[in-house]
């Protein structure tokens, strides 16, 4: 069939239309393309920023690991020389440390004899026995000894005890002590319980260092490094901590202490004590108390009010009680014109006192006359003597004392006023070294086993040991 014109026309239009759609397809896709390309360029833009970021990163953390391995390495090799270098010191120079509480733990009275060489024996015999303990390694240890201790009271309190004739033995051998080892060494720290204490702590006889011993043992590396050297028995308290205790050779230290035997009392020959006078102690002259007064000078208002019976005499006394410790023995009374019909003379020596209050020993005794101490004790207030001036004079406050100093004692007054100051204690106790202290350093009120004073202001410790006590706060004082 023929195509017309008109045909033509409408095929030569739906040509047209094909390409104009398809013209607009391509642009279209050019646009897209167009889009596409812009947004990868940006992105490849942002990318290549972060490239030379990360890679500028990667040579900051190259650098820095390298230099951290480099401290690493010098850090290593530090640490290998300060361990080195500690285990070097904890290997150098190992030692090993003796603390002796002298007036505690005490050498024996043969070596203290020997004066300077018996110092050197015990230094060196204290060395040995160290040495011996330690075992295999003592070669290498440097043992180091200090002993503290009152060389003066020490002295003094063997000399009483009876084992030493002159108490200069005793600081003789301390200085062979000190001269034996160049690490031994013997310090005088003087009078004062405070001043050893604070230079030795855990020592074996004082129980008061048992908390302190438990607060180091908790640590094992400390308890195996600490021991205590045993005299006389550890008390049970610092056993009770598990410390390990040592005992050395007995040659070396004592294992009893010491004990005050210097008095020895005669007695006064029959006919010879005044019937008529009534004779005090101070465990007699204080049945019936009245409370203490607060001041030292006015100790005479303490006195007792009860007499001893008029016919009592010192035999009578040391017949009738078991042998007390020495405080309680009295002197004899002065003697009075001895009858003829006096039977001969006999004397008897008193039992060896089987208690010492410490390093003081115990007081002097004193007796005295029932008439004396009543015209002591009938002064009240302002009319009492002044203790200081009587008994150690003259005051030194005699300008403000309010106490009589004008008064003229007789000997007896003097001594029953010294018997009423001694129910004072002294403030130092058995740490007091003044000769002529006019108060008490242990009770002496102390009798058959009893602390006859309702109102002692002493402490415990001042009593023989298993004392019973009337005063119901004594362990308030």
């Amino acid at each position: 069939m023929t195509a017309t014109f008109v045909d033509l026309i409408q095929r030569y239009q739906t040509l047209q239309a094909y390409q104009d759609t398809s013209g607009e397809l391509i642009k279209d896709i050019l646009v897209y393309a167009q889009d596409v390309e812009s947004t990868l360029r940006q992105e490849n833009s942002r990318l290549n920023d972060r490239l030379r970021d990360t890679e500028l990163d990667l040579v900051d953390a190259t650098q820095s690991r390298r230099e951290l391995q480099q401290r690493e390495r010098k850090y290593e090799s530090q640490i290998q020389y300060l361990t080195s270098e500690n285990d070097s010191l904890k290997n150098r120079n190992p030692y090993v440390l003796i603390l002796i509480d002298g007036d505690g733990l005490l050498f024996q009275e043969h070596l203290i004899r020997e004066r300077v060489e018996g110092g050197k024996k015990a230094a060196y015999a204290l060395r040995a026995a160290v040495a011996k303990h330690v075992g295999e390694r003592a070669d290498e240890l440097e043992i180091v000894a200090r002993v503290v201790a009152n060389v003066n009271g020490l002295g003094k309190a063997m000399l009483r005890d009876g084992s030493l004739d002159n108490s200069s033995d005793f600081k003789d051998f301390t200085l062979g002590f000190t001269q034996a080892k160049a690490s031994f060494d013997f310090i005088d720290v003087g009078y004062g319980k405070e001043r050893a204490d604070s230079k030795i702590k855990g020592i074996s006889h004082d129980a008061g260092y048992a908390p302190f011993l438990d607060e180091i043992l908790r640590d094992e590396a400390s308890r195996q490094r600490v021991s205590v050297l045993e005299g006389y028995p550890t008390v049970r308290e610092l056993r009770a901590t598990n410390v390990n205790v040592e005992r050395f050779s007995s040659d070396l230290f004592r294992q009893n202490k010491l004990v005050d035997r210097s008095t020895t009392i005669s007695l006064p020959k029959p006919g010879m004590v005044n019937s008529a006078l009534d004779v005090l102690t101070p465990a007699t002259s204080n049945a019936s108390l009245s409370p203490p007064l607060a001041s030292a000078t006015t100790a005479t208002s303490t006195a007792a009010s009860t007499p001893a019976a008029s016919t009592s005499s010192y035999a009578n006394v040391i017949s009738t009680v078991s042998p007390p410790p020495r405080m309680i023995i009295p002197l004899a009374p002065k003697p009075v014109k001895k009858a003829a019909h006096a039977p001969a003379p006999a004397s008897t020596v008193a039992p060896t006192p089987t208690w010492s209050p410490g390093l003081r020993g115990l007081d002097d005794p004193i007796s005295v006359g029932q008439q004396a101490m009543d015209s002591i004790k009938r002064r009240k207030e302002h009319n009492k003597l002044c203790n200081n001036h009587y008994l150690r004079g003259p005051c030194t406050k005699i300008d403000t004392c309010c106490f009589v100093h004008n008064y003229k004692p007789t000997h007896e007054e003097v001594r029953a006023l010294a018997m009423l100051s001694r129910l004072n204690p002294c403030t130092r106790g058995q740490e007091c070294e003044v000769e002529d202290c006019i108060y008490g350093h242990h009770c002496p009120s102390f009798r058959d086993g009893a602390c006859t004073h309702p109102y002692c202001r002493f402490s415990v410790e001042a009593h023989p040991p298993g004392t019973k006590f009337k005063n119901a706060q004594i362990r308030d004082n």
